[in-house]
């Protein structure tokens, strides 16, 4: 009998900086960023208590080209990935480590120029993702989001977001 095992991340945060879109020597997008996500509860003494947790993420390819376009410090967002944990040497021979979300699926959650949480509707974004009953494309632009219009990447509908 094989095991099984999981490594799934799922992450709803705001944007702590604009993404970072380098381009690796073989030409491949990575844009990197970090998500805050809050925690709340009340403690012992009957106090309210709040923890902010700051997650790097790494999108690849398409999916880093998208993020760097749309994606603004700030801006609420659905992130889905694994973690994976990197280790290098610096240039002071100090070994680093660092762990972090591969991003697979991005859901820009407010659309930018408006509020987070303003009743806003999503817009998902999963270039990775396979085809579904439903074809629609990744707009280019923020204004392309906001306003609806179609480019060449894949976007899945909203009734297919597993919650």
């Amino acid at each position: 009998m094989s095991s099984r095992s999981l490594n799934k991340v799922l992450l709803i945060g705001n944007l702590t900086v604009d993404p970072e879109l380098r381009y690796t020597p073989q030409g491949t997008a990575v844009a990197t960023f970090s998500v805050a996500t809050n925690r709340n509860w009340t403690d012992q003494a009957g106090q309210p208590q709040e923890a902010v947790e700051f997650t790097r993420c790494v999108a690849w390819a398409k999916l880093a080209e998208v993020c760097s376009k749309i994606l603004k410090k700030g801006r609420k967002v659905y992130v889905e990935g694994r973690l994976q944990t990197r280790e290098w040497e610096g240039q002071d021979k100090t070994k680093r480590r660092t762990t972090e979300v591969v991003i697979d699926n991005m859901i820009a959650l407010n659309p930018s120029g408006t509020a987070a949480g303003a009743g806003v509707p999503a817009m998902p974004v999963a270039p990775s993702a396979k085809p579904s009953k439903k074809k629609a494309v990744q707009p280019e632009t923020d204004e392309e989001v906001q306003s609806g219009n179609k480019a060449e990447d894949e976007i899945v509908a909203s009734e297919d977001i597993p919650f």
